[in-house]
């Protein structure tokens, strides 16, 4: 008997609906900056831009329900793989905003503020979607919060 395509966490749709909220505001606060005179939230920009997108891919694939389409592709293991990676670079992201940030330097002209502790907030908050993402498709991917009795489909002759 084939085994179908993987059904979607519960989980899933809220996470990425979060993640896009707070991705579109840490890279949207960024762009209202000016992020091209410092290196640091450039890197920022990059990484919240690029997750924002490809979250925004994902979601759209689980809208359209292609995911059931390529049911030979392992959706756990990739959402969990992604998950992780997007983690990860948004912790150096984050780390790398925070040191750049001088207050002694700090000019009316150069940059605002407010604009960089809220995309530095928001930024944190979004990295901890990740990870909270990460965690559940850490539990997709391994079967974990079902037995044996309830994952086996008993056939009566």
């Amino acid at each position: 008997m084939r085994r179908g395509p993987p059904n979607v966490p519960g989980e899933q749709e809220q996470d990425t609906a979060a993640q896009k909220v707070l991705g579109l505001l840490v890279w949207s606060l960024i762009a209202a900056t000016t992020y091209h005179l410092h290196a640091a939230y450039g890197w920022v920009m990059f990484v919240s831009l690029f997750f924002w997108i490809l979250t925004l891919l994902f979601f759209v694939t689980y809208l359209l329900q292609l995911h059931q389409k390529f049911y030979m592709i392992p959706w756990p293991l990739v959402l969990m793989i992604y998950n992780a990676v997007a983690t990860v670079l948004y912790i150096t992201a984050f780390v790398t905003c925070a040191a750049a940030v001088q207050p002694t330097s700090w000019r009316q002209w150069d940059y605002n503020r407010r604009d960089v502790l809220l995309f530095q907030f928001f930024a944190c908050v979004t990295m901890i979607t990740y990870a909270v993402s990460t965690f559940f498709s850490f539990r997709a991917w391994k079967g974990l919060g079902s037995n044996a009795a309830t994952s086996q489909v008993t056939e009566h002759a």
